[in-house]
Parts: structure tokens; sequence; C-alpha cells
């Protein structure tokens, strides 16, 4: 039997995508080693191909990111349209967000949502506001798991975390985020505090936007997810301080303390949750204080939930 994965990390830009599918797969491979993975995007318009993987494939999932949205007609990063949600059915959320604050969805999206996803699991939602925004349009078989990415950040995980300051700092912006005069004191910030100062970029303007900051003595990375992956692998003398949501996580994940500059909902819903160190970007006074006093990393996933979304499938 196959199981079909719309994957958002296909013809994405931003290498997060490549973190979080990298979790999703892990997971769904360990819950049906039997199964063949087939992949298919959600940032193209689903084609009949993928629409014919779907109806012969046992389960159908979307994994992750903050794909959903309340005006699909006008903003849509899964590309679903009333002709595709007619033919898909089924579909299982995994780790999924929602992209913006935003009002209650409207009729156009209400309707496609309720048609293609499932009435049957349990959907995995990765915080509590995309919980809510499903149960305003009456998707209430949902239970909030948190991200894939973090599902391994167990006590026993962050307990090896290390709980004292590092001599270098790995840095991330956000080139749709921009904000130079914030930004600019972040990253002297850091030049104060470390004797290095690595840039990693996430997504494929980030370099630009670094170079408009006219920066002196980073180091950069290049934009590739091995690249950063050696990094934090072969130096356990590393903090991660970033707007990039997924950089730190990935950091955390090397076990390597981190810290994520909020510049959106996504953020600051997931450590409404589960404790994930997140500081404003206006915020200085509280970077600084995380820099210099250093403390242990306590993550609270939900173990409970994300065992009873995985029960359902065994």
């Amino acid at each position: 039997m196959t199981t079909l994965l719309f994957d958002p990390s296909i013809a994405s830009s931003n290498l997060g995508d490549q973190i979080i599918i990298e979790a999703v797969k892990r997971e769904i491979s360990n819950l049906l080693p039997s199964e063949q993975i087939i992949t298919a995007p959600t940032q193209e318009v689903i084609s009949n191909i993928s629409l014919r993987q779907a109806k012969n494939a046992k389960f159908r999932f979307v994994g992750g990111t903050n794909l959903l949205s309340s005006k699909m007609l006008r903003y849509a990063q899964w590309k679903i349209g009333l002709l595709q949600a007619l033919k898909l059915k089924n579909v299982t959320l995994m780790g999924v967000g929602w992209w913006q604050y935003q009002p209650p969805p409207d009729l156009y999206t209400r309707t496609i949502l309720r048609s293609i996803l499932s009435h049957e699991e349990m959907h995995s939602v990765r915080d509590e506001y995309t919980r809510r925004m499903l149960s305003k349009i009456g998707i209430k078989n949902t239970i909030n798991t948190g991200c894939p990415t973090m599902w391994q950040l167990t006590p026993e995980h962050c307990e090896s975390i290390t709980a004292r300051r590092s001599t270098k700092a790995v840095l991330t912006l956000t080139d749709y985020h921009q904000d130079k005069q914030r930004d600019r004191n972040i990253l002297d910030l850091l030049q104060k505090f470390y004797s290095t100062v690595y840039f990693w970029p996430q997504g494929s303007g980030d370099l630009r936007y670094l170079d408009s900051l006219r920066p002196i003595g980073v180091i950069r990375l290049t934009p590739s997810l091995r690249d950063y992956d050696q990094l934090l692998s072969s130096d356990d003398d590393i903090d991660f301080i970033g707007t990039r949501l997924h950089g730190g996580v990935r950091a955390l994940q090397f076990k390597h303390r981190a810290l994520i500059i909020a510049v959106d909902n996504r953020a600051q819903e997931i450590s409404k949750d589960t404790g994930l160190p997140v500081a404003a970007r206006d915020d200085l006074e509280s970077i600084r204080k995380w820099i210099k006093n250093p403390g242990p990393t306590l993550i609270r996933m939900d173990s409970s939930a994300i065992d009873k979304w995985r029960e359902q499938f065994k």
C-alpha cells in the first residue's frame, strides 16, 4: 500500500520546510513502516497524477508548516481550488499551523477545508491558535501536538542541552520581515557578547538582506541545510539567536541553546504551548538577559497528545 504526503518543501525556497518534512517523513516511516511514501507538492496546484495517487493511497497527510489561512482564494500556501477539493478527500493534518493572525475563515475556505479534511482521523495541529481556528468552522477532530520537528525534544533531550553561554553564535534573519534598525541592533549585540558570529541564510533572500545591513566580520554559511548541520554537529560551543523559527529548532535538535526572535505569530503561539525560548525583536533587554544569564532549556511537549495522534495509525 501507499501513503501520499503533501510536501511543502517541494519548490520551496525556505530551507525550514526541509527541516519540517524530514521530521514528518521520519514519523510516518515509524508509524507505517511497510507503506511506500509518495510525495506531492503543496506549493503548486495539485496535478491529476497526484489526485490519482491520493485516491489510491491508504492515508493522505499534509506535513507541517503554516499553510492554513482564512482567505484561501486570496492567499493559499496549499494550492487547492474547488475543482481539486471535489476530488481530494480524507486528508489528515500533521503538525500544521495557521499563516497569520486572521479573522475566522471565509465561506470559500470553510468549503475547501470541510471537503478535503478527514472527518474520521484526528488532525495534528502545531498550536492552540490553529486548533481554535479550525474549531470555528466545525472541524473539531483536532489535537494540539506541536510541530513534528519538536516531538523529539523530550525532557531527556533538553537536559543534555548546555546551560552555559557559548563563545560563538549563529544568527538568522528573515528577508520578508525586514526591520533594519532592530535587526542591526541584534547583530551588534551578538558581536558584543560572542567572539564569532555566523550567519545561516535559511531563505533565498536572507543573505541579500544581511548584506544590506553592512555587517563586518560575520561568517556566512552557504544556503544549504547540510552546511548548517555540519556546523551544529562539529562545534558544541555555539548558541542560536535569530528570527527563523526552524533554524532555531534545528539548533535545539543538535543540543544547542536557542532563542527565537519572534516576527510573526508562529514562534509566539508555539512558545505559549511549549515554553520554546522566544523574545520580541524590539526587546533587546530580554535578548541580552538570555545571552548573559543562561539557564536550562525547558521545552514542554504534550507527549500524551502526540501518542494519541500516533495511536490511530497503529
